[in-house]
């Protein structure tokens, strides 16, 4: 034993375990008048914003909750989906929002095996749980005031029978479960990450810090609440002492309105959401500029161009729910605001450098585990070690340890690391399409397609050929208004690729898109094995 360990215990003095239901403690003590939480013509300040958690906390405590119990709740971005984020853990208790795009036997899936005991359910989605809420014990959301009910008392009764000072409690260990957010699994049931207090209280400074906040940031919640914990925002924005702008829905008069009326200063969400503002048919001015971090799914670099050509300052963050949201961010450069738009937008759509909360994140050969070459063009995974990892997945060793296999969890995006230490993602390892014995990555393909004058979205996905193996298969939706041609598009194409990367097939119309704005290629590539 070293003499720096010799008669220097952990007291409670000098270590209390991480957690990110401090950030609230400490906001509403110094900030007690501060607008905590806006939503509508509701203004809760941070001294009321605890109260309300202190009340939840204990009128779950007086249903029976307790440390290492789940809480399930199905809301939109409303007040009680971020009173739930500190009242929950404010218990020891362990938070599970569930995605409100799934179907009735997911979500009973998900209550059934992370064992819930209280349900908080929205009444918009009253019709999809009426059937799979039974043995809970359910508390209905009238957030729009007339909803129908299928629990047994609404949610301000419930918290009127807590007690505002009900105190709130850290976790005796910073690595027990904070939260348990199921993955949109294409086939088969959804696994279920769970998250420690610690990763959320650093993954949360990361963000924080990358992003910008502080205590006039208005962050308005165009990202759902229930994707990684809206990515920790749910507590960043709390940390800095900013304010939470709810929004039951993204649509895009709403959020310029937001912007406008609200002096919204952040914001986040899937490129589709990005997408949705650059096409908005009606536009709002706002004077100041507004920070968006983007993610989910890689941005083009001609979406990246136009958000900032609309005074939107884009920051791409890259990241999964095994690691509570953001894991990588492309940080700027010195210069780089004098480059051509298009050139600054085409760096920006790199994935990055980690965050300065994770350890690593690094691009491997998974057969060697060793380091590719940096030149932008050797090809490997990505994979990331650190605090803000995952525990691991809820009753499923083996994906457990296939995850973590050789010390490092397994993201399953195929990368290249450029020789300025910035990644890249060229592809998922099942999105990428093999032609001949020749790899294509969908996203190079993509990239080429959205510089297309008349294209909003476009996807790209393997179609079995009896030649080839497979060639690529593109969808595409068109801007409002636009016409163009299976044989123009794949002009265009044949224009700026090899032409073994040209998609020779075309179909137009909507994508298929999860909730938090993915293109669902699952879907795709059925539609491609039927065409």
């Amino acid at each position: 034993m070293s003499m720096f360990d010799q008669d220097l215990p952990r007291t409670a003095a000098n270590y209390v375990p991480l957690s990110p239901v401090s950030f609230l403690l400490r906001a509403a003590r110094i900030f007690p008048g501060r607008a905590a939480v806006v939503h509508g013509e509701r203004v809760t300040t941070y001294a009321g914003f605890l109260e309300r958690v202190r009340l939840l906390a204990s009128a779950l405590a007086r249903a029976g909750v307790g440390v290492g119990d789940t809480v399930a709740i199905m809301a939109p971005n409303t007040p009680a989906m971020l009173e739930a984020h500190y009242a929950v853990p404010g218990l020891g208790a362990v938070l599970c929002p569930v995605n409100t795009r799934l179907d009735a036997g997911a979500i009973g899936f998900i209550l059934r095996h992370s064992q819930a005991k209280v349900l908080l359910a929205d009444t918009e989605f009253s019709a999809v749980l009426a059937g799979v809420a039974t043995g809970l014990v359910v508390v209905d959301v009238d957030d729009l005031g007339n909803g129908a009910r299928i629990g047994s008392v609404e949610y301000e009764a419930f918290l009127a029978g807590g007690d505002a000072g009900f105190a709130l409690r850290l976790p005796d260990d910073e690595w027990q479960a904070i939260g348990l957010n199921y993955t949109s699994g294409t086939t088969g049931n959804p696994k279920g990450v769970v998250a420690h207090h610690r990763g959320a209280y650093l993954n949360a400074s990361a963000n924080a810090l990358t992003f910008g906040l502080g205590p006039d940031s208005v962050y308005l919640w165009t990202l759902p609440m229930f994707h990684c914990n809206g990515w920790t925002y749910t507590w960043a924005v709390t940390l800095a002492a900013g304010t939470h702008v709810c929004l039951r829905r993204v649509e895009p008069a709403l959020i310029f309105a937001e912007i406008a009326e609200r002096g919204v200063t952040h914001m986040c969400g899937a490129p589709v959401v990005l997408s949705m503002l650059i096409h908005a048919p009606e536009k709002r001015a706002f004077p100041q500029v507004v920070k968006v971090a983007t993610g989910g799914a890689a941005p083009p670099s001609t979406v990246i161009a136009e958000m900032e050509a609309m005074g939107f300052a884009v920051t791409h963050l890259y990241g999964l729910t095994e690691s509570y949201g953001p894991a990588t961010v492309c940080l700027p450069q010195p210069g780089q605001e004098a480059l051509p738009l298009a050139e600054k937008a085409a760096f920006m759509a790199r994935q990055g450098v980690n965050t300065p909360m994770l350890e690593e994140a690094a691009v491997l050969d998974p057969a060697t585990m060793l380091p590719v070459v940096a030149d932008g063009e050797a090809m490997g995974e990505l994979m990331l070690r650190g605090n803000t990892v995952m525990k691991g997945y809820l009753k499923n060793p083996a994906a457990t340890a296939e995850a973590f296999a050789g010390g490092w969890f397994h993201t399953g995006d195929l990368a290249v690391m450029h020789p300025d230490g910035y990644v890249e993602i060229r592809d998922r390892a099942k999105d990428i399409i093999i032609s001949g014995g020749e790899n294509i990555s969908s996203l190079e393909v993509e990239e080429v397609l959205y510089k297309h004058p008349s294209v909003m979205e476009a996807a790209v996905v393997a179609r079995p050929d009896a030649k080839w193996g497979e060639t690529p298969q593109a969808f595409v939706a068109l801007k409002p208004g636009a016409v163009a041609s299976e044989a123009e598009i794949v002009a265009w194409c044949r224009e700026r690729l090899a032409h073994y990367k040209c998609p020779r097939h075309v179909a137009f119309g909507p994508l298929p898109k999860t909730s938090t704005g993915k293109v669902q290629k699952f879907d795709l590539r059925e539609r491609a094995r039927r065409l």
